[in-house]
């Protein structure tokens, strides 16, 4: 039974994430990590004419910070006892992990436009999304929310489990700074091109093995999850390249092939529309009721990672505890 200790945190984390989520009046490590960025993005702008090698300082700087410190409090925690160490590392999992709140924030919007309500719904949908809602229709808010869920199963959730199999909680934090760093400064635009190409691309080798290896439990979990299994593969297969990210057409296609949805197409962002190619096939009209089934979806899904996760942890660490 010891061997199986070291999956314990991640499990825990995991379960605690699904029924409690991030409370809002506590401070969360993803916030300290992003005030960091920000901190060290107007420092590098002020005093390096290189942003470029500025960024890869930032980059170096803001993993070393967010990796240090969950590690150097974990090996306090284990060292006073392994009851203390099981229960931090348990809540810094749950930190890591977003299931909870990315189902609670797009179920807003699933429920508004359930409702009839078009501009709560896109309220809502504004808060999950990157791009400018004021130009979407009710399809479009519904769309954008379906596709928020689809991607964020691999950033939000089991990206950082795939992580935690690897290098326990702090290996999640190492992703999950990147990754933060990635959607704060990870653009092409004149701005961020320079200062956050680190960033960016050290964020699509980290998705690379993790956003396919969710795609890949995402069709498995299509027909336990009530969806098309079959379908949801061969969207995936067609259409897995149709974004300028490498990865994040990975879980896209696959929740959209699920569900018998297109979703992606052209996007606005700070008022410059963007052309992207569609994923999925237009086979009916879209409803709020995907936003539940992709919510679904997601949690069939992190579960098979999981216990990809708690495998993982037994083997790398068995013999540590």
């Amino acid at each position: 039974m010891k061997i199986l200790l070291p999956a314990l945190p991640v499990i825990l984390g995991f379960l605690l994430d699904c029924a409690v989520g991030d409370p809002y009046n506590i401070p969360h490590p993803i916030k300290l990590i992003g005030r960091l960025i920000g901190t060290l993005e107007k420092l590098v702008r002020k005093r390096m004419k290189n942003l470029r090698l500025g960024g890869v300082i930032l980059g170096m700087t803001v993993i070393l910070l967010s990796t240090a410190v969950p590690l150097a409090l974990l090996l306090v925690c284990y060292h006073f006892s392994l009851i203390v160490g099981i229960v931090a590392e348990t809540v810094l999992c749950c930190y890591m992990l977003a299931a909870r709140c990315l189902c609670r924030e797009s179920m807003k919007v699933c429920r508004a436009a359930e409702s009839g309500d078009t501009e709560a719904a896109r309220k809502a949908v504004s808060m999950i999304v990157g791009r400018d809602t004021a130009v979407l229709d009710r399809d479009g808010i519904i769309r954008a929310a379906v596709e928020t869920v689809a991607e964020n199963t691999s950033d939000g959730v089991t990206a950082p489990l795939f992580y935690m199999g690897l290098g326990g909680v702090v290996g999640a934090f190492f992703y999950k700074s990147v990754n933060t760093m990635d959607s704060m400064i990870g653009y092409k635009d004149e701005k961020f091109a320079d200062i956050g190409r680190f960033a960016a691309k050290l964020d699509d080798v980290l998705n690379y093995i993790p956003s396919r290896l969710t795609a890949f439990f995402m069709v498995i979990a299509a027909p336990i999850s009530g969806l098309d299994g079959r379908n949801a593969f061969r969207i995936w297969r067609r259409d897995r390249r149709n974004h300028a990210s490498p990865n994040s057409a990975q879980t896209e296609s696959a929740c959209a092939g699920a569900l018998h949805l297109r979703l992606a197409g052209d996007a606005w962002y700070f008022g410059k529309l963007h052309k992207k190619p569609y994923i999925g096939d237009d086979d009916r009209p879209v409803e709020p009721a995907d936003i539940r089934r992709a919510n679904k979806l997601m949690y069939v899904t992190s579960v098979f990672m999981l216990i990809i996760s708690a495998a993982a942890r037994c083997i790398i660490f068995g013999g540590l505890l």
